[in-house]
């Protein structure tokens, strides 16, 4: 009886750690959400282009908003909660075809010394990078 009782905390113990490790920590939140960020940028930026309208990106702790869009364009919300843009959050998309380098900060209030930044140099598609 007691082998079985050892055999069964056993198994208990390894199903808690890979359920601890199977967690969506901050930083892939963070990162999916960069990822989000960075394809959204372009979509505006090209639609910017095609119809020859300026866009404007504004950021903020609600959400995100293109200026210059129909309202249902694109999505306007973050998909993590906390998600929050550091510094500058005003980005000009286009409808010219360079524009210039800009970038945002991106972090999540539950991890304030975790950031990813979305940047572009005016001529490549936005990107996510590491802040070092």
């Amino acid at each position: 009886m007691l082998e079985l009782l050892v055999v069964i905390s056993i198994m208990a113990l390894a199903t808690a750690g890979i359920a601890l490790a199977m967690r969506d920590n901050g930083q892939t939140q963070l990162e999916r959400e960069a990822a989000r960020l960075a394809a959204l940028l372009d979509a505006g930026r090209a639609q910017s282009r095609a119809s020859g309208v300026p866009v404007r990106w504004r950021g903020g702790p609600q959400g995100f908003n293109f200026e210059g869009l129909a309202p249902n364009a694109l999505p306007h919300q973050w998909l993590a909660t906390g998600t929050l843009v550091r510094g500058n959050a005003v980005l000009l998309l286009g409808p010219e075809p360079v524009i210039g380098a800009q970038q945002v900060l991106l972090t999540h209030q539950d991890h304030p010394d975790q950031a990813l930044r979305v940047v572009t140099d005016g001529l490549r598609p936005f990107r996510v990078e590491s802040v070092q």
